[in-house]
């Protein structure tokens, strides 16, 4: 049964923040001895951080050194170790160091990736190349999160104060534990094609609001928007807009199976090849490939033929044949004029010699 005996508490006053995470310090370990076991994690790196990793390996141990934490860079293995001693006095350091040599192996610069050491400050590194099993699709839906010229990816840092690298298969995330819940959610649901637009209007509403106290206590559905899944309608493949082009009927579904194409053997019976004697087969044979050859004779002596032919050309006229040739018609039009002239005459002549009888 649950105590209703309540105490005054003088200590706790509304100035604490309960929330806060205190640093652990060495008078904090109750033991005060150091620990039994020693405890070591290995990662490894890919060979295009070996020399970023050479630059900046002492400072990573100068960072290691204030927890009592021993830090090796093996360039042959290709492989960062951390590892306790027997000053250590904080068991969470050993985790923090494992997760910044995780962030150091992912391509996180080490001035943001040293931030894990701090214990406000978790980390978490997503695997998101199994989510879609197409490559194009992936690269597409990978570069959603970082949007045109990184926008996206500022936006979701902004309103949930994360850093987020996007690298390779993988997704790094830095941040108080809130905001590497959103995070998750939008990256998986990116993959899962819902673009990341709809989650950063919805964040920048609920930041707004959480500005609000009188709506502490209220529900923030009413205000929240409610995007809902549209079906649209894909592009039409390649074969069908041909088809339709061409006015192609859609074939009919029926559920009996095509007729079965007859075997060779049976095409021989048909044709009576198949009792012919090795022999006559030969013949057969090389008839049919002399006969193949006249036609591709045939064929390449009149593509030949085609070249010798004499292509069509323009006439030329001379001025001076045309100015001939009108001169000779109008000669011919003149005494034409002049023999229709005189057979007028002639029947005037003879119409008034009647007249004078």
């Amino acid at each position: 049964m649950v105590s209703t005996h309540k105490k005054d508490k003088p200590w706790d006053t509304p100035d604490i923040d309960k929330w806060k995470i205190e640093e652990f310090k060495p008078e904090d370990n109750a033991s005060g001895s150091p620990f039994l076991e020693e405890s070591s994690f290995v990662t490894l790196f890919p060979k295009y951080r070996e020399e970023y990793l050479k630059s900046v390996w002492a400072d990573v141990t100068k960072a290691l050194q204030k927890y009592h934490i021993d830090c090796t860079l093996n360039i042959v293995e290709g492989s960062m170790t951390v590892k306790t001693t027997r000053k250590t006095y904080d068991p969470m350091a050993i985790l923090n160091a494992r997760d910044l040599i995780k962030l150091l192996g992912r391509s996180v610069p080490f001035p943001q990736a040293v931030k894990i050491l701090q214990d406000d400050t978790v980390c978490e590194i997503i695997k998101i190349d199994g989510m879609v099993s197409n490559k194009e699709r992936f690269i597409k839906r990978r570069q959603r999160l970082i949007g045109p010229s990184g926008n996206t990816l500022k936006a979701l840092e902004l309103l949930t104060d994360c850093y987020m690298l996007v690298q390779g298969n993988t997704v790094a995330v830095m941040g108080p534990h809130q905001g590497l819940k959103t995070l998750r959610r939008v990256i998986e649901d990116c993959m899962k094609n819902i673009h990341p637009i709809y989650h950063i209007k919805e964040l920048m509403i609920r930041k707004e609001l959480a500005k609000r106290p009188e709506l502490a206590n209220e529900s923030w559905d009413r205000f929240l928007p409610q995007f809902k899944k549209r079906t649209v309608a894909r592009k039409k493949p390649k074969q069908v807009k041909d088809a339709e082009g061409k006015g192609k009927k859609e074939k009919v579904y029926t559920p009996f199976p095509p007729q079965q194409l007859p075997r060779k053997v049976d095409l021989q019976i048909e044709s009576g090849e198949y009792f012919l004697s090795k022999k006559e087969k030969k013949v057969k044979e090389l008839q049919e490939k002399k006969q193949k050859q006249d036609e591709m004779k045939e064929i390449k002596q009149q593509e030949r033929a085609k070249d010798y032919v004499a292509p069509d050309e323009d006439v030329r006229e001379n001025p001076l044949l045309k100015k001939s040739k009108k001169r000779k018609g109008s000669l011919e039009d003149d005494d034409k004029k002049k023999e229709r002239k005189k057979s007028k005459k002639e029947i005037k002549h003879e119409t008034n010699s009647d007249q004078d009888d």
